[in-house]
C-alpha cells in the first residue's frame, strides 16, 4: 500500500463498515469494554439523548434518543424495529433548536470532522445548561489508534492534553477521562477471551497508553461568540431520513 493510498484509507470507515466491525469478535468486544464503562455515565431517567457520528452500538433506543450520522459517512436505518430515529445530518450545523438536549454522546465522530473545535461548540449549543458530553475517541498514544482494525485507527487520534485544550475552549468542563481498551488490536487475539482481565490490568499499570479515552464533560454557561450567534441567525436544515442499509 502506498503512502498516499494508505492515507486515503485513513480518512474514515463509512456506516456500512462501522456496522461491520461492530458485528465482528474484535467489535463485540470493544462494543462489550466500552459499554461497561459508559454504564455509570448514562442517564437513568428518560432524557433526551444525542447520538453523533456512529454511536449507535451504544445508545439505547427510546422515545427520546436521537442518532445523528454525518454525510461523510452515510446513515443506517436505527432501530432496527420501530420508528426511523436516525438521521443523516452536518455535524457543524445541527439541525436542534439551542438547548434542547440534556446529554450528547459522540464516538466515531471527533476524529472525522472537518473541524473538531466547531463540532464542539455546536454540540455546546444544542446542550441544555449543565448538559453532559461524553466523547469517545482514539488516544494518540495508544496502539489502535495505529492500526487499521478497528475504526479507531481512522481520522485524527487524540491525547489527553488536546482534549483538555479543545474543551477548554468550547466551554465545557471535564469532569474525568476514562481510559479504554488495552488489548491488542487484533481480531484473533487470543486474549480477546480475558479482555475483562487485561482492562483491569491496564487501568492500572497503562492508562496513558489504553486504545481510546472517554470523556466525560458538562457545559458550562458563558456569553455568546460572535461566531456563533452568527451561526445561529443562519437557516438550519432538517435532517435526512434514509432507512437504507438496515443491519442483519
Amino acid at each position: 500500500m502506498t503512502r498516499g493510498t494508505r492515507a486515503a484509507k485513513r480518512s474514515g470507515m463509512n456506516v456500512v463498515e462501522l456496522s461491520e466491525f461492530y458485528a465482528n469478535p474484535l467489535g463485540k468486544a470493544t462494543q462489550s469494554i466500552i459499554a461497561s464503562k459508559l454504564a455509570p455515565m448514562l442517564p437513568l431517567h428518560e432524557a433526551t439523548v444525542l447520538g453523533l457520528g456512529f454511536a449507535v452500538p451504544y445508545l439505547a433506543a427510546g422515545q427520546h434518543t436521537l442518532a445523528f450520522m454525518t454525510a461523510r459517512r452515510g446513515v443506517i436505518h436505527w432501530p432496527d424495529e420501530g420508528p426511523v430515529q436516525s438521521a443523516l445530518i452536518d455535524d457543524l450545523d445541527l439541525p436542534l433548536p439551542d438547548n434542547s438536549v440534556d446529554m450528547a454522546l459522540v464516538v466515531h465522530g471527533l476524529e472525522f470532522t472537518e473541524s473538531p473545535i466547531d463540532m464542539l461548540q455546536e454540540v455546546w449549543r444544542v446542550l441544555a445548561p449543565q448538559g453532559k458530553l461524553i466523547l469517545v475517541v482514539a488516544n494518540r498514544r495508544g496502539l489502535w489508534s495505529a492500526s487499521e482494525a478497528s475504526p479507531f485507527g481512522y481520522g485524527q487520534p487524540f491525547s489527553r492534553s488536546q482534549l483538555q485544550i479543545l474543551l477548554k475552549e468550547a466551554q465545557f468542563s471535564i469532569s474525568q477521562i476514562v481510559p479504554a481498551l488495552f488489548m491488542p488490536p487484533r481480531a484473533r487475539f487470543m486474549g480477546l477471551r480475558l479482555a475483562a482481565g487485561i482492562e483491569k490490568f491496564g487501568a492500572v499499570s497503562l492508562r496513558r497508553f489504553s486504545g481510546a479515552l472517554i470523556v466525560e464533560a458538562t457545559k458550562q454557561v458563558y456569553a455568546y461568540s460572535v461566531s456563533r450567534r452568527v451561526r445561529q441567525a443562519q437557516p438550519r436544515f432538517r435532517p435526512l431520513l434514509l432507512p437504507t442499509h438496515r443491519r442483519t
